[in-house]
């Protein structure tokens, strides 16, 4: 049986137990205080135990490319070197840090973003293809705004170049590895799904955009662990026809693998960003905060756009499934297919389902995967590894509080008060505090 605090080798690193911190969206930015942030938002979660922690989506352009505003970018290498201090302080608690690079393509902030757009008029997104005419519609209804800049073939080759050089500065900077943003609609997801991928050039195999990449990070950071993010779009709604079915996944997980990656995270995901990667309640709470309404308005448009996004909103949360683990059986079928760790995501809450997932929950138990990874718990409990290795439970609710506020620039957060006074009530008795 692995347990939770067995050691897991990725890449020939080694981690010194099996639970990490999911990315997520750590809203730092690139100014002043941004280094400052990252130690803040991270620190806390080494300091508990946590054996990896994965620093959410940074982007790797210097214009364009931020999905969310106040994503951290990564192209330049005088500030990357400064988040040495992060990784130190990482390294300082036993912990491994990856960072994880990224860019939102079609899911750039000029897309949906109303206040960024009239902040940046001219500023166009990277595209794999012609955007699909779901896209275009939504354009022409006024609920998007698309300016797609469709890659070359040697614009995707001086792409996949520049993810490597971001994987180089870190590797400068102390960090332990990289992981590759390829799902929630990315630019990456977007090469790999039929939906959004129609070349006719050697990109027209998505996959050949992950091999790219891997060749320029192997060229920049040497023998760098490699994890990459691996879609299904399971979640894809009933009106689009092409998308990546589960079976699909497998196999660009089976590739992945061959091509070198160290580590793989398969995640059923939709076509689309939306709930089916935070499933969990409606935010009522977040939705009618007094202090949000201009922000979301600015956002969105106007109240009334802001309004239906909300009803959107309401609907999804409703329509995903919200089982613990809602990837394992993607997991468990890519970990029968490879040979490099497969590492699970995705509403996990409870130890119990920690240790079901790793193969670690009685005889007979089979597992899933060989790491198991927590990312909105971490917003209401940022030591949250010390009562998951002790055998507790995280507090969180995926009620989703803390996710939606974040498109309005503001940082993640757990925002439900019984969970906030539970927290508080733990640290004052010392459930976070681990023997030196």
């Amino acid at each position: 049986m692995t347990t939770l605090d067995a050691p897991l080798d990725i890449g020939g690193v080694e981690v010194p137990n099996r639970l990490y911190r999911a990315p997520v969206l750590e809203c730092a930015g690139n100014g002043e205080g941004a280094v400052e942030t990252l130690i803040d938002e991270l620190e806390p979660t080494a300091a508990s135990g946590v054996g990896l922690l994965f620093q959410g989506a940074s982007v790797v352009s210097e214009r364009g490319g931020c999905a969310a505003p106040n994503m951290t970018r990564v192209h330049d290498p005088a500030f990357v070197s400064r988040l040495s201090r992060l990784t130190g302080a990482v390294h300082d608690h036993g912990g491994r840090i990856f960072l994880q690079l990224a860019h939102g393509g079609l899911r750039s902030m000029a897309t949906w973003h109303a206040e960024y757009r009239r902040r940046h008029p001219d500023q166009r997104q990277l595209a794999v293809s012609r955007p699909p005419w779901q896209l275009r519609a939504l354009d022409r209804a006024g609920l998007v705004s698309l300016q797609p800049d469709v890659l070359s073939t040697e614009e995707v080759w001086d792409l996949a170049e520049q993810f490597g050089r971001c994987a180089g500065y870190a590797v400068d900077a102390g960090y332990d590895g990289i992981h590759l943003s390829a799902a929630n609609m990315s630019l990456i997801q977007q090469f790999l799904s039929p939906f959004y991928n129609r070349r006719d050039d050697v990109f027209g195999d998505g996959v050949r955009f992950l091999e790219a990449v891997h060749d320029a990070v192997r060229d920049h950071a040497g023998d760098v662990p490699l994890v990459t993010k691996v879609p299904a779009e399971t979640a894809a709604p009933s009106f689009v026809r092409r998308h990546l079915a589960r079976e699909d996944g497998v196999a660009i997980a089976e590739r992945a693998a061959e091509i070198g990656y160290d580590g793989l995270v398969p995640v059923e995901v939709s076509t689309f960003w939306d709930m089916s990667i935070v499933r969990g309640a409606f935010p009522e709470r977040a939705w009618a905060a007094s202090d949000l309404q201009e922000d979301y308005a600015a956002v969105f448009g106007s109240r009334v756009r802001a309004r239906a996004v909300e009803l959107l909103n309401r609907i999804q949360a409703r329509r995903f499934d919200r089982d613990p683990g809602w990837n394992a059986a993607f997991c468990r079928a890519v970990r029968e297919r490879v040979d490099v760790p497969v590492l699970l995501e995705g509403g996990l809450r409870t130890r119990e389902d920690c240790d079901r997932y790793l193969g670690a929950a009685g005889p007979g138990t089979e597992p899933a995967a060989d790491a198991v990874g927590m990312a909105r718990p971490f917003y209401a409990e940022p030591r949250l590894g010390a009562r998951l290795l002790d055998g507790h439970d995280a507090l969180c609710a995926s009620c989703n509080n803390c996710t939606v506020p974040q498109v309005t620039g503001e940082p993640g957060r757990c925002r439900t008060p019984s969970v906030v006074r539970e927290q508080a009530r733990l640290r004052q008795d010392g459930a976070y505090d681990r023997p030196d």
